[in-house]
């Protein structure tokens, strides 16, 4: 584990050179979680009430943007509100795959709009360097309206039983981060990656965040093949961020869920930085 993911949230804000990660450091100081929830519903009306009802207790809320039946401006306006309203970042989960140009198209055009409203994008990085350029430039573009409010997470490992995001797949997630580090904020994985062998050395100012998936209070798995982990588990092995999904939205109160994964999320982080 890194030595930076020994220091406390706030200590990371106020020396981490991205923007967007000091933002996502404060936001966690500020409402003591660490938490972002995946919210898998299928219509905008269902998404608003859930960001609106557990906007207090998270860091961060996940969008599966397209599972949306009914995807409009009407979406965009209302999550952009109630990310102001209760101060949490949006992370749409594109897990975009695909060449530059196409990836450009779909992040600053289309339908979904996603430069618009997510903070937070990510990305497999299986067609090679290109598609971290790609973003990186139509992000950091002189005419890219929402400058340095924007940042992508790496795919590096998944849950999921027999993922193939392992090995070599892992190290050049890490290679990528490295040579475009003003861009991306980090990985979406199971652990800490400092230590992951990389051809690309480290500098003195790197701190990447990392974002756990598959993290549920109560089950092991489930018949797809997803693996889960707890709040502890997740945060002991270099998660700043543990995702959880069903765990809150299908719990039969799912505000009460959440509170519970935000002090046991906000328990293990402290227990972590050593109650600093």
């Amino acid at each position: 584990m890194s030595s930076k993911s020994q220091s406390t949230y706030g200590a990371r804000a106020a020396n981490h050179p991205n923007p967007l990660a000091r933002k996502l450091f404060q936001v966690a100081e500020a409402k003591k979680s660490n938490v972002t929830v995946s919210a898998d519903v299928t219509t905008t009306a269902e998404l608003l009430d859930l960001a609106d009802r557990l906007g207090p207790y998270i860091a961060v809320i996940k969008t599966h943007i397209d599972i949306l039946s009914d995807f409009s401006q009407e979406t965009i306006t209302g999550l952009n509100a109630l990310a102001a309203k209760h101060n949490f970042l949006i992370f749409e989960d594109r897990k975009f795959i695909d060449i530059g140009n196409t990836v450009q198209k779909q992040y600053h055009q289309g339908t979904l709009r996603i430069s618009e409203w997510a903070h937070i994008i990510n990305c497999s990085v299986l067609p090679g360097e290109g598609i971290v350029e790609a973003l990186a430039q139509t992000a950091q573009s002189p005419d890219f309206p929402y400058g340095q409010d924007r940042g992508l997470l790496i795919l590096a490992e998944m849950t999921s039983k027999g993922s193939l995001a392992t090995g070599s797949y892992t190290s050049a997630s890490v290679d990528y981060a490295r040579k475009y580090q003003s861009f991306v904020l980090g990985f979406v994985s199971t652990r800490s990656l400092t230590e992951v062998e990389s051809t690309v050395a480290a500098n003195e100012n790197e701190d990447f965040v990392v974002f756990t998936t598959g993290v549920n209070l109560s089950s092991k798995g489930d018949k797809l093949g997803q693996q889960y982990q707890t709040p502890q588990s997740a945060i002991g092995r270099g998660a700043d961020f543990i995702i959880a999904g069903r765990g809150i939205y299908a719990a039969p109160d799912p505000v009460e869920a959440a509170k519970q994964y935000q002090q046991q999320g906000w328990e293990a982080y402290m227990a972590r930085v050593g109650g600093q």
